[in-house]
């Protein structure tokens, strides 16, 4: 069969804009939509021809292609037409519906994805460090054993709507338009339980605790977010699952800041150490470690042990330990402390506190 020309399909020019186009094919949807013409096969023919004229002109490529060479051109592109209304409503379902309130009319055994969860997990500071495979526990719902997720009792078969007829859609007619909606007594289905399943009162889900493996990767921190993919709320209809997504938080460490994939850790020196310089043992994630503080180190100053912090979450590689440190002063020196810190000062001309004299050392 000789193919019509799409714009003439539409009644449209060839110069016409996506939007004129789409407003052309609206009218044509609207007036040729088989729930407008029950059992009109020209007005079924129309309808799908508009649909494949609109396939190819809302769509730069394939409309390109058509210009310069007319149906020819759309070979390259695998594109031949629609089969059947079955084919059209799930293409442009949301279409219809921006229109003009018509969706697919085998919409309500469209099959809906299942929910996803969401489940809030603590962890210890090194097991976001490195990693972790622990088990997590969750309540949600599940496909009812007894029924099969189907909802009735065993023998038994849901109903016919006879509110819809089984078609899932109910329609009013406004003037010259009639519009389609879910139906309210069976919410789309199209069927009704009129025998459920004692175990599910006829829900065909029922809310069971899981346990679930999960795989904590290392180098995560507060805010990290794992996807698990279909443990979330079973689909309806032969719908996929959703997916499960924990959200973690990590515990913060007694010893260690993080600093992105840095570890910050403060540590104290003595005078001396600050002063003449030192080999100091280092706490690390993995162990104790070594740092050589060069002679006259200043409090507050920072070193690095390279490739000692947390693991790149995302590649290879580690971030590093930096190791801030600090002079600590005695709060208390023993005599033999004091005396040499006092030559010390008089070496460096230094004003001090003068030596307190004892109680039976003054002169009266």
């Amino acid at each position: 069969m000789i193919k019509r020309d799409y714009y003439e399909v539409l009644q449209t020019p060839r110069t016409a804009t996506p939007d004129e186009i789409k407003k052309a094919y609206r009218k044509m949807a609207l007036q040729n939509h088989p729930d407008r013409n029950p059992g009109d096969k020209a007005a079924e023919e129309r309808f799908k021809e508009a649909a494949e004229a609109y396939e190819v002109l809302s769509d730069p490529e394939k409309r390109q292609l058509y210009d310069r060479f007319g149906h020819a051109g759309l070979q390259q592109t695998g594109f031949t037409g629609f089969r059947d209304f079955d084919d059209i409503f799930s293409s442009f379902g949301d279409i219809f519906e921006e229109f003009f309130g018509l969706g697919g009319r085998r919409s309500r055994t469209r099959a809906r994805r299942g929910a996803d969860l969401a489940y809030d997990l603590v962890i210890d500071f090194m097991d976001a460090a490195f990693g972790k495979e622990t088990e997590i526990e969750l309540a949600r719902h599940e496909v009812c054993q007894e029924c099969r997720g189907l909802g009735t009792r065993e023998g038994s078969q849901p109903s016919v709507c006879n509110t819809c007829g089984g078609r899932g859609q109910v329609t009013r007619s406004q003037g010259f338009f009639s519009i389609s909606t879910t139906c309210p007594a069976c919410q789309g289905s199209g069927t009704v339980i009129t025998d459920p399943c004692e175990a599910c009162n006829g829900v065909g889900r029922v809310r069971q605790r899981k346990k679930l493996s999960l795989k904590i990767p290392p180098g995560v921190e507060t805010g990290s977010r794992l996807r698990l993919v279909g443990e979330g709320e079973p689909g309806e209809l032969g719908g996929p699952p959703g997916d499960l997504y924990v959200l973690l938080r990590v515990q913060p460490h007694d010893v260690f800041q993080r600093q992105g994939d840095d570890v910050v850790i403060v540590l104290p020196i003595t005078y001396a150490q600050a002063a003449l310089g030192a080999t100091i043992e280092v706490p690390t994630l993995e162990g104790a470690d070594s740092l050589t503080v060069p002679a006259g180190a200043q409090s507050g100053q920072e070193f690095s042990l390279k490739s000692k912090g947390i693991p790149h979450l995302r590649g290879k590689g580690r971030g590093d330990m930096r190791v801030v440190v600090y002079v600590d002063v005695p709060t208390r020196l023993s005599k033999e402390q004091e005396e040499l810190l006092r030559q010390l000062a008089e070496l460096e001309g230094s004003q001090v506190t003068p030596k307190k004299k004892g109680f039976f050392s003054r002169k009266s």
